[in-house]
């Protein structure tokens, strides 16, 4: 097994469609390579390869993320999108093992986030989690602000400043997703 990084414009079209097939999201599913590219730009993907360089496990690197926590603006890269082609294999673990070395390695600010379905899969893989957490981040759809669909805060590398902010959020104390226009 292989463990790769690549850029989205590193990614060949056969890539690209296994990505989406593992995503398995509908309003995905047609996206062009092309397009791909494009609005995966500010991403790069985590990728665990067999010996024929297949696909066994992806997570996406959101560069584009930002919280706003009691006016002050926080960047950091997200985690998102790990799926493994093959269940109860352990290539997902293998790669979150790899992923959080790297981030780590290059001491970039990163996190991510899940449902409280999945705590055990990160628990066993020993990443931190600020349990219950996400649902204190609100996100803008359209005119109002919503709580995020996630529980947990998943904590694969930052400093303990912005580990306190992210630890101390609440109904009281939401973060506020921003978002570039």
């Amino acid at each position: 097994m292989k463990y790769q990084i690549k850029q989205a414009n590193e990614l060949t079209d056969k890539e690209i469609e296994h990505i989406l097939q593992l995503w398995d999201i509908s309003v995905w599913n047609t996206m062009k390579p092309s397009y791909f590219r494009t609005f995966f730009k500010d991403s790069e993907f985590h990728l665990l390869l067999d010996s024929h360089s297949e696909i066994l496990a992806v997570i996406r690197l959101n560069f584009d993320f930002m919280l706003e926590i009691s006016g002050q603006q926080y960047g950091f890269a997200e985690a998102v999108g790990l799926v493994s082609g093959h269940r109860k294999k352990g290539y997902g673990a293998l790669l979150v093992q790899y992923f959080k070395e790297n981030v780590t390695q290059r001491n970039m600010e990163t996190i991510g986030f899940c449902h409280a379905d999945l705590r055990p899969f990160y628990e066993k893989c020993n990443i931190e989690i600020l349990y219950d957490k996400a649902k204190a981040i609100k996100e803008n759809e359209g005119s109002e602000w919503i709580n995020s669909e996630d529980d947990d805060i998943l904590i694969f590398n930052i400093s303990q400043k912005e580990k306190e902010q992210l630890s101390i959020l609440s109904t009281q104390n939401n973060a506020y997703l921003i978002t570039k226009e």
